[in-house]
């Protein structure tokens, strides 16, 4: 049983910052590529980042040089730290996983098999 929890959305000014957090539990953690998404209200949800089980990252056009995707095993948790946050970044922020260990193309919904429920993030103008 594979489970993932996000926390650490808020509300924020634009130009703030938040760091998003992605606990995970039910398997050898340090095995598996985590992925974050976004899904805001009316759009489809999109890829914003991914960290492989061995340390590579991969992130969206929007997100590079705003966002850092980090992992720390010996927690068992997955970060996303967000700065220079704008209005556009409001969404829900999930984290996802896929089944196959030791790979690393999980970059769209589809290709993710356990997902967290998901934390709210909220930038105002």
């Amino acid at each position: 049983q594979v489970q993932l929890v996000e926390s650490g959305g808020g509300l924020v000014q634009a130009g703030g910052s938040l760091r998003l957090s992605c606990a995970a539990s039910g398997r050898t953690f340090s095995r598996y590529s985590i992925a974050w998404f976004r899904q805001a209200p009316g759009k489809e949800r999109e890829f914003v980042t991914a960290i492989s089980w061995n340390g590579v990252t991969s992130y969206a056009s929007f997100a590079r040089g705003r966002f850092t995707i980090s992992r720390d095993n010996a927690k068992n948790t997955v970060y996303l730290q967000m700065n220079t946050l704008k209005p556009e970044d409001t969404a829900v922020y999930y984290c996802a996983s896929p089944k196959i260990a030791y790979t690393f193309n999980n970059f769209d919904p589809t290709t993710n098999d356990y997902w967290g429920q998901g934390t709210q993030v909220t930038v105002s103008a």
